[in-house]
């Protein structure tokens, strides 16, 4: 059963800081792209690690008689686990630190929330920016339906797998589904209130119509069906009646929303085709192969899990062989967490969440004073908090929302207000103890972002920008030797200025191997010069990651570029043995062995399996009739 908790009568001065701080770090993140890319989080870091140091100067100072949230110290031993797991367990640990930083930064997120965010006015403040967000993204939702389809947020462009979707602020349309599910049933719950006021009723009974809207617009399957769970769950989440009126008002919920899906089926083409997609194709066809390399994933390191930030790594030796695209995560948070952190890791995630849950709903309390928004001091507003965390919940098992910065942010942040009214934390701690800590924390918030956070996303995103300057090369049009050249040395040099910043982002040395490979293609004049280059940055990735079979690749190219042919066959051998189904390894491969006049046959071998694999990759088909001109010479 819910209870109201106390909450303090007027925020303070710090509190107000406070909230400053949450509300531009959650808007500038989920209006960024949803913090997907390196260069929102940056500064998103920065802001996070700002809200930690006033945090601790509010200790430090003496300021605040509050003593730390039980529940912020929850969070702890998961984030301590991980960090022991990236220090020793991942075979990626640039990329295992960079999973480490969502965790910690979602983590600072509650901590903040449920320890200094205690008065009506900072939650309610707290709870209207992410109202306000995410009326915005429905904005840009619409925007991008009715206007512009392949329009994004600075710059971008939507992806063609997703036009006919609406993604507002984010990359994909279920992220943008994934923030909606956690708010809506928080907006629905003062309209369908008995007693709530004509403002109350109207005002955020448009809203919520305007939120439902862009949650069909991303035509999110998945969200539908976890809000739809968490929707009929509701009066027996919450509910205080007898049994027969929770069954009855379940039976009007589940008859509502069948009403609306049937309108939407038959009015929205969109929405009917990807129904009967999915009926066409007796389910979802993609996920459960990314779900089934997972669980095989967890099965071969079942205790501490393949490491941190691996899964894209590890699944090279379970790929399908149609299945020829970069997965980066799992598609489901929990599978996801099992395969990279084990039991272990997945024990203290999911206990600390039971525990606080558990904890939370237990507590007794006293109820606040009335107001002009009483509905948002009930304890029925808590249950509709936690409705919209069980939607998002639910919607994890199919998706990787917790991989989105702003989504595990804002889920965070609506966890620790559900938390702090119904779980009244300590009124006081030792004012010694309180005054180390928050100094320490200032210390390690500070230090940690100057000193390595804001340099490591900083190099990230130069990274990525120039990796994605060069795939363009590939992909576009043909440019003049002239501008190609100019346009592979600015990707150098940016590579060099990233490898500056952060000596530890093992891509970023592969990256620069492989600008050397392409310039050494075009002028054959420096093609040895350059390999010895390429070799030197390729030894420098496999020494941070031995793992990673594009590492390899590169190393296998630059061996080539010095007529090191026999080392080079071991090199990409080895990428061959860790991606043994990659249209891209078979490729390589293919073309190393074109090499030897001796090995064409089995060149010709290889790049019809390439081709097997992935019937749209040019270079492949271009090697191919290369190779079949030589063999009619």
């Amino acid at each position: 059963m819910f209870t109201a908790a106390p909450t303090s009568p007027r925020p303070s001065g710090w509190e107000w800081v406070q909230v400053t701080l949450l509300a531009i770090t959650l808007t500038w993140t989920t209006l960024g792209l949803g913090g997907y890319l390196a260069a929102t989080m940056s500064v998103t870091t920065a802001l996070v690690a700002l809200s930690l140091a006033v945090h601790g100067a509010w200790r430090a100072v003496g300021a605040s008689a509050h003593g730390w949230h039980p529940a912020g110290w929850c969070v702890v031993p998961f984030l301590a686990y991980a960090a022991a797991n990236v220090a020793w367990v991942t075979p990626v640990p640039w990329l295992g630190w960079q999973d480490w930083l969502g965790w910690a930064q979602a983590g600072a997120i509650f901590w903040v929330v449920v320890n200094d965010v205690r008065s009506r006015p900072g939650r309610l403040v707290l709870w209207t920016v992410l109202l306000a967000v995410a009326t915005v993204a429905v904005g840009l939702a619409c925007y991008q339906r009715f206007a512009d389809p392949a329009w994004l947020p600075w710059g971008h462009t939507q992806a063609a797998q997703f036009l006919g979707r609406s993604s507002g602020s984010f990359f994909v349309p279920n992220s943008l589904a994934a923030l909606l599910v956690l708010l809506i049933p928080s907006v629905l719950f003062p309209v369908f209130r008995r007693g709530s006021g004509a403002v109350a009723r109207f005002g955020l009974g448009y809203l919520a119509a305007l939120l439902l809207l862009g949650l069909g617009l991303t035509i999110s399957r998945g969200a539908w069906l976890g809000l739809a769970i968490a929707l009929v769950a509701w009066p027996w989440v919450a509910g205080r009646r007898r049994k027969g009126h929770r069954l009855l008002t379940t039976l009007a919920v589940a008859l509502a929303l069948g009403s609306v899906a049937a309108t939407a089926y038959f009015s929205v083409p969109k929405i009917r085709e990807r129904l009967d997609y999915f009926v066409l194709q007796s389910g979802e066809k993609s996920r459960p192969e990314l779900w089934r390399a997972a669980w095989q994933i967890f099965r071969a390191y079942p205790l501490w899990g393949g490491g941190a930030g691996s899964y894209n790594t590890r699944f090279e030796l379970h790929r399908p062989e149609h299945e020829q695209k970069e997965p980066q995560w799992a598609h489901s948070d929990y599978l996801n967490t099992l395969a990279d952190y084990g039991l272990v890791g997945f024990s203290l995630c999911c206990g600390a969440a039971g525990i606080v849950v558990g904890r939370s709903v237990r507590r007794p309390g006293r109820a606040t004073a009335a107001g002009a928004w009483d509905w948002f001091d009930t304890r029925g507003f808590s249950a509709a908090l936690g409705v919209g965390l069980l939607a998002f919940g639910l919607h994890l098992a199919v998706d990787f929302h917790l991989k989105i910065p702003a989504l595990a942010m804002s889920a965070a942040c609506l966890a620790a207000l559900a938390v702090g009214r119904e779980w009244p934390g300590p009124e006081s701690t030792s004012g010694g103890a309180r005054r180390v800590l928050g100094a320490v924390l200032i210390v390690l918030a500070l230090g940690g972002a100057a000193g390595w956070t804001i340099p490591a996303y900083r190099a990230e995103a130069i990274r990525d920008g120039a990796r994605r300057r060069l795939d363009a090369l590939a992909r576009g049009p043909a440019l003049l030797p002239r501008d190609r050249a100019a346009v592979v040395r600015a990707s150098h040099e940016a590579l060099s200025r990233a490898i500056a910043l952060d000596p530890a982002n093992a891509q970023a040395w592969a990256d620069r191997a492989y600008t050397a490979a392409i310039l050494g293609r075009d002028d054959p004049t420096q093609e040895k010069v350059l390999g010895l280059a390429g070799e030197s940055d390729a030894r420098r990735a496999l020494a941070l990651a031995r793992g990673v079979p594009e590492f390899w690749l590169r190393l296998g190219v630059a061996l080539d570029m010095q007529r090191r042919w026999w080392e080079a066959g071991e090199a990409t051998a080895e990428a061959l043995r860790l991606a043994p189904v990659s249209a891209q390894t078979w490729f390589y491969y293919a073309y190393h062995l074109s090499l030897n006049p001796i090995t064409v046959p089995r060149a010709r071998a290889a790049v019809a399996t390439s081709l097997r694999l992935d019937q749209s990759a040019p270079e492949a088909e271009a090697l191919r009739q290369s190779l079949a001109a030589r063999h009619l010479r």
